[in-house]
């Protein structure tokens, strides 16, 4: 649902292609670190306008989705 979104970000960050970003990518391979991590999250909000409070460490593309999906509920 945010897959997009969060392919985009990444892309605009990291300078890949957004078809290069697939829900399996590991943020390290993509060469997002922590750091980048908090940039991405809050250029995520901006995007999907809602915040987003990682609880739990995410370390996929698609799970990062799948939290921010489960926090909709």
């Amino acid at each position: 649902m945010y897959f997009d979104a969060i392919a985009k970000i990444v892309a605009e960050r990291t300078g890949c292609s957004v078809a290069d970003v697939k829900p399996e990518s590991r943020f390290a391979d993509l060469g997002i670190d922590s750091l980048d991590t908090v940039e991405l999250l809050m250029n995520l909000e901006d995007v999907i306008g809602m915040e987003i409070e990682l609880d739990q460490k995410v370390e996929t593309v698609g799970a990062l989705d799948r939290f921010i999906q489960s926090k909709q509920a």
